[in-house]
């Protein structure tokens, strides 16, 4: 297997899946995965470009086992087989396809006419014989075989005239000189397969197998970009996405089990997958989907890992304080970026949301709000089982119904109206300090309606 990417930018989330396909079929396969730089566009395959991949690869945690190998230090072997392909005839130097065509008819005469025929001119460009019948066929691990007339195909150029090759050819080499069996990629590339089975057929090698997957779309049914998606790995990853769960979610855009299973470990996916039950239609990616998926491996975690992740997505240390933060989390979390916000009242004074304390202070929440600092001051330990004891008693003298209760105290508290469980709330961030913010946002309610 191979994922032979061309540096000129992030690695897309179409990209990623190649990737990862050819990475489950190799590992399911007992194989090896190349990963090889298609880096012959000199002006775009920057080292930046490279790194690009390279940092999306290991996030991914796609491990290669060869490479990264760059097509472009290759530049010798593949002038060594054109030159054979040139010396056997079955490619031939073509002085009309030339990029100084007025240079040729300057030396050989303008009224010679171009005949597409063999010349001894460096200069000329090369083109590969294509046979004047039959068809050349591609056996499809996804499409099943796809065949292409002769007939309709010109002598295809192979090199320009500088002698620099070009994409097909380059591709056909390196598949052949380095032993790859399967092909997994877009089926973007369906149109280059049978130029790439003819090189291989003058050099007399044997092909891989071929398997091309249906181009990803937006949720609204157009190709994937940034207007309709997430359109990198990178940024999956600011958004604060799982590797685990990326890979998951990847490998089910056009793959599936046969029981529909969609929670799955990596090595659930490896044993299972097998490229040539991916379907034909393209996949829509939805990063609600994945938000979803997210999640559950988010909050499927021991929270000694969770703690770990988090606290390497924050730039933190995973201290006992960030823990106990963590435990009462985890199960509300679906993403990394997700987190911060609702514990960061535990590590810093919250910033009250005005509009939200109107909404809650109305109809009798603040002699609520009092009772419920009277029945806390008075909880020990503090902690979220006693803590719902101590609020259920102030619910049934006043027969109120809970959100009435906890919503103030949650303002109070956090700031704002989203925070985990406000037992869990109250217990990590302490009695002192959660007394504390219950007080002073009486004071200033208490303030406000006197100036008011």
């Amino acid at each position: 297997m191979r994922f032979a990417p061309s540096p000129t930018g992030l690695l897309h989330i179409g990209g990623a899946r190649t990737a990862l396909y050819n990475w489950l079929q190799a590992r399911h396969d007992g194989g090896a995965m190349i990963l090889r730089i298609e880096d012959t566009d000199r002006e775009r395959s920057t080292p930046d470009n490279v790194e690009q991949i390279l940092d999306a690869l290991r996030w991914l945690e796609l491990e290669w086992d060869e490479g990264p190998k760059s097509q472009y230090e290759r530049g010798d072997r593949h002038v060594e087989v054109l030159g054979s392909l040139l010396a056997s005839g079955a490619a031939y130097r073509d002085p009309a396809t030339s990029q100084d065509v007025k240079a040729w008819k300057d030396r050989h005469g303008a009224d010679r006419g171009y005949r597409g025929e063999a010349s001894d001119d460096p200069g000329a460009a090369v083109r590969l014989r294509v046979p004047d019948d039959g068809d050349t066929i591609v056996q499809d691990l996804i499409r099943g075989e796809v065949r292409f007339p002769n007939a309709a195909a010109d002598d295809f150029v192979i090199a320009r005239g500088d002698g620099s090759v070009l994409y097909n050819f380059a591709v056909a080499v390196d598949d052949a000189d380095m032993g790859i069996t399967d092909v997994i990629r877009g089926d973007d590339h369906l149109s280059n397969t049978p130029k790439q089975l003819l090189v291989m057929e003058a050099m007399g090698v044997e092909p891989p197998r071929y398997a091309h997957l249906p181009l990803l779309h937006g949720p609204d049914g157009k190709k994937l970009s940034k207007r309709n998606g997430a359109a990198s790995v990178q940024e999956l990853r600011e958004r604060g996405y799982l590797p685990a769960a990326v890979r998951n979610y990847l490998a089910l855009l056009g793959w599936g089990t046969g029981d529909d299973t969609t929670v799955m470990s990596t090595e659930q996916l490896i044993e299972r997958f097998d490229v040539s039950d991916v379907g034909r239609s393209s996949a829509i990616f939805d990063e609600q989907k994945l938000r979803w998926l997210n999640g559950r491996f988010m909050r499927e975690m021991a929270l000694d890992e969770y703690t770990a992740v988090v606290a390497r997505h924050l730039g933190r240390e995973p201290d006992e304080r960030l823990r106990a933060a963590c435990s009462i989390v985890q199960d509300k979390a679906q993403t990394l970026n997700e987190v911060w916000p609702l514990v960061a009242f535990l590590f810093e004074e919250p910033v009250t949301d005005e509009k939200a304390w109107r909404k809650v202070m109305k109809d009798g929440a603040f002699p609520l709000l009092e009772e419920a600092h009277a029945a806390l001051s008075g909880v020990d330990p503090f902690e979220p089982g006693q803590i719902e004891r101590a609020l259920a008693s102030v619910l049934a003298e006043r027969d109120v119904k809970p959100g009435k209760l906890y919503q103030p105290i949650r303002v109070a508290i956090t700031g704002g109206t989203v925070s985990p469980g406000i037992f869990e709330s109250l217990a990590a961030l302490g009695r002192e300090a959660a007394l504390r913010r219950m007080r002073r946002a009486l004071d200033r309610d208490r303030k406000a309606r006197r100036n008011g």
